[in-house]
């Protein structure tokens, strides 16, 4: 195991001059994270509590070998390329691109038909999950039986999801209750894109929001750069390829570091620190807004659920997984903490590493 402790924390080793967190914080906020994986080659943990923070990597990136971790090891994050897709959203609204609250059917192909009730649907709503779409398009699961734990979403286009779309029959009405959907993400990806002159996703979201946040090693490709290190996913110990989403990009396509997510998450506690352009200033800003609060008491801001907690304080989190990696990021603004987990194995029965990182998230300040 490599704690690296700085306030830059390159890729590597850094001198103890530039420590902050100390280690038995660090050590006590990890212990039980470090081992709630246990089929990943690796953890890497990224901490930040009140300006300082730290990194914590342990394993290799595969069972056979390969380099050690480190904190700017890739992982496939799945699900929380929704908060990125968030910002993006935030961003092209302050920029006067499109409005939140605008239907999703004026950045639509015109020839796509859409179900009883969807010309109600917006952008807010598909970022809140409160669309009444599906979680899934009809049509996908029949395509991906042959590779369900594999690459489920790769052999759907974005010509078989707005297809779907004709097929869709809502859930609920439009605004009325929360149902989680990779679909509605999905869709709003593709609003986004076409607001933007059809600029495909990836290049998008690159130059406005993963370059103007300095994240080195943040992107859709599914290649290693020059340089750089990627960890191998597993599920029950065998190597999984590469994740594909190549028809709801913007649900789940990003791989990322714990440096970068850590980056992103401080960005988001101080967005006025970020040295972010205006338009990602107020983005950074508007994803936390609340946006509707649940019969649990609970909520969503764009993409991101919302906790209230005991000490009148609210936590941020969201969680991702695809079919070899498991990924947390979670924020308490109140106390200016922080805190992103990622390990090279599935999600299911044994990996408690997201329930763990909310546990070490919500004590962090003490």
């Amino acid at each position: 195991m490599t704690v690296y402790t700085s306030g830059t924390c390159p890729s590597g080793p850094v001198d103890e001059v530039h420590s902050t967190l100390d280690p038995a914080t660090v050590h006590r906020a990890t212990r039980t994270l470090l081992g709630a994986a246990p089929g990943a080659s690796t953890i890497v943990i990224g901490l930040h509590h009140q300006g300082r923070r730290a990194f914590v990597a342990r394993g290799r990136t595969t069972h056979a070998g390969g380099p050690p971790a480190d904190t700017g090891t890739r992982f496939e994050i799945g699900s929380l390329t929704k908060t990125f897709t968030a910002l993006l959203l935030a961003e092209q609204a302050a920029r006067g691109e499109l409005q939140l609250h605008e239907p999703l059917a004026r950045h639509l192909p015109r020839a796509t038909a859409l179900p009883a009730g969807g010309e109600d649907i917006t952008l807010t709503h598909l970022a809140t999950h409160t669309s009444g779409l599906p979680r899934l398009p009809p049509g996908l699961l029949r395509s991906a039986l042959p590779r369900t734990f594999t690459n489920p979403y790769a052999a759907f286009t974005t010509e078989d999801v707005l297809h779907a779309l004709t097929r869709t029959r809502l859930r609920t009405a439009p605004g009325t209750r929360v149902r989680y959907s990779n679909f509605g993400l999905g869709l709003l990806g593709h609003a986004l894109t076409a607001a933007a002159d059809h600029t495909p996703y990836p290049a998008l979201l690159n130059t406005r929001v993963l370059h103007p946040l300095h994240l080195r090693d943040t992107d859709c490709a599914t290649a290693t750069r020059p340089g750089t290190t990627q960890a191998t996913g597993y599920r029950h110990h065998r190597t999984r390829p590469p994740f594909h989403i190549p028809g709801l990009p913007a649900a789940g396509i990003l791989r990322s570091s714990a440096r970068d997510l850590l980056t992103t998450l401080e960005a988001l506690l101080d967005p006025a620190a970020a040295g972010a352009p205006p338009t990602l200033t107020t983005a950074l800003r508007e994803v936390l807004r609340p946006r509707l609060h649940t019969p649990r008491n609970t909520g969503l801001s764009l993409v991101w659920n919302i906790r209230p907690r005991t000490d009148g304080s609210t936590l941020y989190h969201h969680s991702g997984g695809t079919c070899g990696f498991t990924a947390f990021a979670g924020f308490n603004p109140h106390h200016r903490t922080a805190l992103v987990a990622l390990a090279n194995t599935a999600p299911g029965r044994g990996n408690s590493l997201i329930q763990e990182a909310y546990n070490t998230l919500t004590g962090l300040h003490r």
